[in-house]
């Protein structure tokens, strides 16, 4: 598929050489979604939000090594709204996305074959958590205090 405009053109080709000049490929977000959903479903905290939304882990993980090819390589498309999906959880907040992000982070560096590749995609993850934690309390919490339009970064 080729870009119809030339700046997301250049945006897909820019996020390409970054992944591949740390070694991220299609193998390593395999791997990555793969054992991080392990930690996801064996967690007291997180499994049981995930279990109760998810019957069939095949088609769930299939989507998120689509989301993250998307996002660390820029292939593909990804369609979906996951603010709406993440905003419709109950009670869930600051606490959830920062164990997610742990979980995240031990997987990364259980991965680790080069340290730029934790970086890149660890500031990846983080900047979605932030973005979805924000967005959860302007919407769905209806806050408009600045705190809240902070997510995780003002703790």
């Amino acid at each position: 598929m080729s870009d119809p405009h030339p700046i997301a053109a250049a945006a897909r080709a820019a996020k390409r050489a970054a992944a591949a000049a740390v070694s991220i490929d299609a193998r390593f977000i395999d791997r990555l979604v793969e054992e991080f959903y392990a930690k996801v479903r064996a967690d007291p905290v997180l499994a049981p939000i995930f279990t109760a939304r998810i019957a069939d882990w095949g088609p769930h993980l299939a989507r998120m090594k689509q989301f993250w090819g998307v996002i660390l390589l820029g292939e593909g498309q990804f369609n979906g709204s996951p603010m709406t999906l993440h905003a419709a959880i109950p009670g869930i907040g600051e606490f959830h996305f920062r164990r997610w992000l742990a979980l995240f982070d031990a997987t990364l560096r259980e991965l680790e074959g080069d340290a730029g590749a934790t970086t890149l995609v660890g500031t990846r993850a983080r900047s979605i958590a932030d973005s979805l934690l924000t967005g959860i309390h302007i919407h769905r919490d209806r806050r408009r205090d600045l705190q809240a339009m902070k997510g995780l970064s003002h703790a």
